[in-house]
């Protein structure tokens, strides 16, 4: 098969993962920025464009499209589905997962368990809103398109709460406030489901003084067992996003596991290298089930 991964680097882990798994299989694969992707529409029929040349009708698509180009990259997945070429990803999952409003609403609404969340995009209310999740604190605040951890705030008290929640709304930034699962201990559990199976499971601990557990912050990362209901949730989660790969995020809270997010473009590195799995391999297989034969 000839394989396509839409990815703004060919040196990140995750994209030299995936097209050295894809080697390892016998295809054909190759990496395009599809923020240099021009979309065309010539005589009624979709094509694509890179660096000078139509890249043709691939057999499959992955899209590993970043929090910050997440309208362009979907454009660009949309044109590939419109055209019949099979994605890892489909357009409407991503756009889905990707809007933290949206995904929170639907889980709830589908009953997934996830933290007590208040959305705003005024400061009116601020002093409401925060009463309505208990008047426990600390609370975190979050900006609607942080990522990785940035744009995410931990108001020790209501006053500094305050401060920070206005702050965001005055500059034009809508914001979810948040329950603070103190039980969880700065810890959460980072869930990989591929096909509608868990594929790997770790457990991410924030370094001391710091409440965000991401790698890239310092967090440390261990192999985990997870439990039936926690599995169960990870897979509900990512069906109901229309996800076939997605890396599903869990706390541990007092009342059982809840759902913090469910990713569309999930980091392999972390991941692989604390569990060995080799997850590339996984997303691989779940495109020879999907796209066809698996002959070049």
């Amino acid at each position: 098969m000839k394989i396509l991964i839409l990815s703004r680097s060919a040196v990140l882990y995750s994209t030299q993962s995936l097209v050295n798994a894809t080697r390892r299989r016998h295809h054909a694969v190759k990496v395009v920025d599809h923020l240099h992707c021009n979309l065309s529409i010539l005589n009624g029929r979709l094509g694509v464009r890179y660096q000078g040349s139509f890249l043709g009708r691939p057999d499959a698509v992955i899209p590993r499209i970043g929090s910050s180009v997440t309208s362009y990259g979907a454009a660009v997945v949309r044109h590939f589905e419109l055209m019949g070429v099979y994605t890892v990803v489909s357009t409407e999952a991503l756009l889905r997962s990707r809007d933290k409003r949206s995904a929170l609403q639907y889980l709830a609404a589908h009953d997934i368990p996830v933290p007590d969340t208040v959305f705003m995009a005024t400061s009116e209310n601020v002093h409401t809103a925060l009463d309505v999740l208990g008047k426990e604190y600390p609370v975190i605040i979050k900006m609607l398109q942080s990522t990785q951890g940035d744009g995410v705030l931990l108001g020790e008290n209501k006053q500094s709460a305050i401060a920070m929640a206005t702050s965001f709304l005055r500059i034009k930034e809508e914001i979810l406030l948040q329950k603070f699962i103190r039980e969880s201990n700065g810890k959460d559990i980072r869930v990989f489901v591929v096909g509608g199976e868990v594929v790997a499971t770790m457990e991410r601990s924030a370094q001391q003084g710091e409440f965000r557990s991401n790698l890239h912050r310092g967090g440390d990362a261990r192999k985990i067992k997870i439990t039936n209901e926690e599995k169960d949730i990870a897979i509900r989660a990512a069906d109901l996003m229309g996800l076939k790969v997605a890396g599903v995020d869990l706390l541990r809270s007092k009342d059982g596991p809840v759902v913090l997010e469910v990713n569309a473009s999930p980091g392999l590195e972390g991941i692989e290298r604390t569990t060995k799995v080799d997850i590339a391999g996984y997303i691989i297989k779940l495109i020879e089930d999907n796209a066809g034969s698996k002959s070049i």
